[in-house]
């Protein structure tokens, strides 16, 4: 089988010899082509190429981040129609931080675990295919938010350029920071959810402070512990979102705490409904956005959607 294995080598933990590793091991079993990135946009630049030659599987090592830059080159824009060329299925040896979307689909977090249990899979010819969210005429894999936690994704994302490695203490740290920092100011946004039912009127939230969108479980990891948002929201469902309209310590460390116990959040201060076809986010302000753990800028009004069978991905069954 012919395959393309778009590589990372700034990913947080990727390395030379891992990546070595990686490649001798697949070509033993692949006819293995190997593109390593050198900026920002350059896997999906890749990724589309890889398309348009034919090539029938996508690996990436990398991070969520690089990940999500794949999906964008191997797949027509969310506002353009299907084109004729099939899309490539997509396989992620984990090479970053969280790795949230490959850990999510049942990919073995040690990448030379991974590269063992990916061929494999391959061998077995084990696909699915899973829904995507989009906005802003990218897809989103896992999630998307705005407010306190796209702050955090932003600090870190400076943090990094400054040498500093992206480690859960620090993005612990960060988050407390970012929170309590937030919690100093009044809300800025508004959700709109589709009606309960058919013709039933959209759903305004206001006084939010800040949200997240899913399209998948679990919303981050924190080491090994799954953090978990919308715990009913699965490849297989529409979005999910989460909104929070209190900044309050007291208030939200129940919440969190059930975020990490994998139970489903409860208070009278959250917002979440699940397997909903599309949300719409309002700012007053700009307000900081990030897609899959990658801070895109600032945002006024988002428009949120999601397409089922989207992606064809390498993976264990759901």
């Amino acid at each position: 089988m012919r395959a393309l294995l778009i590589v990372n080598p700034f990913a947080t933990s990727t390395t030379d010899a891992g990546r070595d590793a990686l490649a001798h091991t697949l070509s033993a079993r692949l006819d293995l082509t190997v593109e390593l990135t050198t900026h920002r946009g350059h896997a999906g630049e890749i990724a589309a190429r890889a398309r348009a030659e034919g090539y029938p599987v996508v690996i990436v090592h990398g991070g969520d981040g690089t990940v999500n830059e794949v999906v964008n080159g191997l797949l027509d824009a969310p506002d353009l129609p299907v084109g004729e060329n099939p899309s490539p299925a997509l396989a992620v040896v984990p090479g970053g931080s969280a790795n949230v979307f490959a850990r999510s689909l049942g990919v073995l977090a040690d990448p030379l675990q991974a590269t063992g249990q990916l061929l494999t899979l391959l061998a077995d010819g084990a696909r699915r295919r899973i829904s995507l969210g989009h906005v802003d005429g990218r897809w989103f894999l896992f999630n998307a938010g705005l407010g306190v936690d796209a702050e955090v994704v932003h600090s870190i994302e400076r943090q990094r350029k400054s040498g500093k490695p992206a480690s859960d203490a620090r993005y612990i740290w960060t988050t407390t920071k970012a929170f309590l920092t937030a919690s100093r100011r009044r809300p800025e946004l508004t959700v709109e959810l589709p009606g309960e039912h058919p013709g039933d009127p959209v759903r305004v939230i206001d006084g939010v402070h800040f949200a997240f969108v899913c399209n998948a479980n679990p919303w981050t990891y924190i080491g090994k512990r799954p953090v978990l948002t919308n715990p009913e929201t699965t490849y297989d469902s529409g979005l999910g979102i989460f909104a929070s309209q209190s900044m309050s310590v007291p208030r939200n460390t129940p919440v969190f705490t059930q975020l990490l116990t994998q139970r489903s959040p409860h208070a009278g201060h959250v917002v979440t409904d699940d397997d909903v076809d599309h949300v719409r986010i309002r700012a007053d302000n700009p307000i900081d956005m990030q897609m899959d753990g990658d801070y895109v800028g600032t945002r006024v009004d988002v428009r949120f959607g999601c397409v089922p069978d989207r992606l064809e991905v390498v993976a264990p069954t759901a």
